[in-house]
């Protein structure tokens, strides 16, 4: 208990919300490598997926879903701190190049998967009624496919995003900011109200997240598509009526 006061007290350190070690700075910092990978992420992971989701027979939809399966699942092996300095030794292009390495590479699995995935789920009887009012693949993929894959997309954006921001605070290992600075700083120094303090702001980031998802997901996804979605029912009070056989006509014998 005194180990949770003691870091509830250093948010009101002097100087502590101001400067550039202050925490708005940090924070800063932090969204900023977060949104950079998460942008890479998408541009990449996004259109892939829907395109790969939309293939549906042959030998391309097949090639298509081991793709994906097994470069998800070799991004998932993959050591964050080990790609980390692996890119560092390798690449020459400025400090911000190798965090962004291994965050897009550990965000673009769960987007990828479930692109594809909500793609795939789509009934076949929408997708032929879609193509028999004439609709071309892109106009059955951007109007049909698209809004009933919305729930599963939105939570592979969720899913990255805040794997993204939890491991973000990496950036403090290669000399960049964040609220990584906190726990590397306060490890280095043994000052543990500075490591509780940045995992504390880290926590509260991600749950920031995940209530802003659950806006987003309430006014993208249309109510008809959200899981547990109510069927349509008759109304209360009313009996079905049930269709009577037609009347059978009596021949008669002259």
């Amino acid at each position: 208990m005194n180990v949770i006061w003691n870091s509830l007290g250093w948010f009101g350190e002097a100087g502590r919300w101001s400067g550039p070690d202050g925490i708005p700075a940090r924070l800063l910092e932090h969204l900023w490598y977060s949104l950079l990978a998460f942008a890479i992420t998408v541009a990449i992971a996004l259109p892939l997926g829907l395109v790969l989701g939309h293939l549906r027979r042959g030998r391309a939809a097949a090639a298509a879903g081991f793709l994906v399966m097994s470069s998800a699942n070799a991004a998932r092996a993959l050591p964050t701190l080990g790609l980390l300095i692996l890119a560092v030794i390798m690449t020459s292009a400025g400090d911000l190049v190798p965090i962004l390495v291994p965050l897009v590479a550990l965000a673009i699995p769960p987007v990828l998967v479930n692109t594809y995935a909500g793609v795939q789920q789509v009934e076949a009887g929408l997708r032929d009624a879609a193509e028999g009012m004439g609709m071309t693949g892109r106009q059955v993929l951007a109007r049909v496919e698209l809004p009933v894959a919305m729930p599963l997309i939105l939570l592979g954006l969720r899913t990255a995003l805040i794997q993204i921001i939890s491991t973000a605070t990496i950036a403090a290992y290669v000399g960049l900011g964040g609220l990584g600075r906190y726990i590397v700083d306060g490890y280095s120094r043994q000052d543990y109200d500075s490591m509780a303090g940045g995992a504390i702001l880290v926590i509260a980031l991600a749950i920031v997240t995940q209530l802003a998802f659950a806006a987003l997901y309430r006014a993208a996804v249309s109510p008809g598509v959200r899981p547990g979605a109510p069927r349509r029912t008759e109304r209360p009070g009313t009996k079905r009526r049930a269709r009577s056989a037609p009347p059978v006509r009596k021949e008669t014998l002259p």
